[in-house]
This record gives structure tokens, C-alpha cells and sequence, in this order.
């Protein structure tokens, strides 16, 4: 016997381009531990960020945020594709930036035969550690992007001290 034989996945391939897997019950349950692994893991979100989703794992880091700093703000960046400024709410509190809201499916629970995406409620709670002029805080959202600005107050601008470098200290070693 070849040891390729003992491998379950990706060989034999039937006509028409479909493979002995799709049939296969063993495949199928394959398939639904490993999603069910995935989704158990990713509940144990490490991010700095936080997922915000409680036993909601298979969301947990939905959606996906950008963070960029400059000198004079913060802006926090979210994917919400299919989603419009209605379906979304954003919240300043004691320095935590929170965005959540609702995704609604287009069809019926009956009428679907599969799907991956995800619908129902979601939040996610970003620390905010810089200073930032809360009451001038700003959101807009365009295709499907939500973009938060947070100006830094000018304490936060104060409190930054620049180290200047010795490039002679560092060719003596």
C-alpha cells in the first residue's frame, strides 16, 4: 500500500472536476471539526484590542480595525461592508472607544443552503491610551468603511519628549 492512499484528502480525482470528498461522510466530519476547533480558538482572542464578543467567537475580531497615530490625532478605521451608518453605533467612554451594531441577513433562514458570513449583533471595544479632546471627536462612514477621528488634546502633544540619538556612541562598539 502507498502511503499516499493513507492521506484522505486531495487525491483521486473523479470526472467532471469533482473530487471523492464531496460524498465522503468522513470527509464532512473532517471538515466541521476543523471549523469547529477554528471557532472554539479564536474565543481566546489575544489581541490587544479585544474581541468584545463573549461567547460569540466565531466574530470575534469582526470587524477589522485599523489604528493609526499621528502628531495632532488617532483615528480608529472599521470594515463594515454591507452595512450602512444606521446599522452602526460608536461610543466614547473613560478612554474605551466602542463600535457595535447589527447585521441583518437578506434572506430567509429557510431559503439558504450554506453560508460562512456572519449576521446578528456585534462590538468591539478599543482602549484609547492617548489624551484625546473627546467632545471633538468625529465618525463618518463611506462604502462600507467607518472612520473614527479623535483629536489628541494638547497635554498628550506636551507629554511627548523626544531622545535625541548619538550616532558617535554608536560606531565606537
Amino acid at each position: 500500500m502507498n502511503m499516499r492512499d493513507l492521506i484522505p484528502w486531495g487525491r483521486h480525482q473523479l470526472g467532471s472536476g469533482r473530487s471523492r470528498e464531496e460524498g465522503d461522510p468522513f470527509m464532512t466530519l473532517h471538515r466541521e471539526m476543523n471549523r469547529l476547533f477554528d471557532d472554539v480558538f479564536r474565543t481566546f482572542d489575544m489581541s490587544p484590542f479585544g474581541g468584545g464578543m463573549g461567547g460569540m467567537g466565531r466574530m470575534a475580531g469582526w470587524p477589522s480595525l485599523e489604528v493609526v497615530e499621528t502628531d495632532k490625532d488617532v483615528r480608529v478605521s472599521a470594515e463594515l461592508p454591507g452595512l450602512e451608518d444606521k446599522d452602526v453605533e460608536v461610543l466614547m467612554n473613560d478612554g474605551v472607544l466602542t463600535i457595535r451594531g447589527e447585521r441583518k441577513s437578506e434572506v430567509e433562514d429557510k431559503d439558504r443552503s450554506f453560508s460562512e458570513r456572519y449576521y446578528g449583533r456585534f462590538e468591539r471595544r478599543i482602549p484609547i491610551p492617548w489624551e484625546v479632546e473627546a467632545d471633538k471627536v468625529e465618525a463618518s462612514f463611506r462604502n462600507g468603511l467607518l472612520t473614527v477621528t479623535m483629536p489628541k488634546s494638547a497635554q498628550a502633544a506636551s507629554h511627548v519628549k523626544r531622545i535625541p540619538i548619538n550616532a558617535a556612541e554608536a560606531t565606537k562598539h
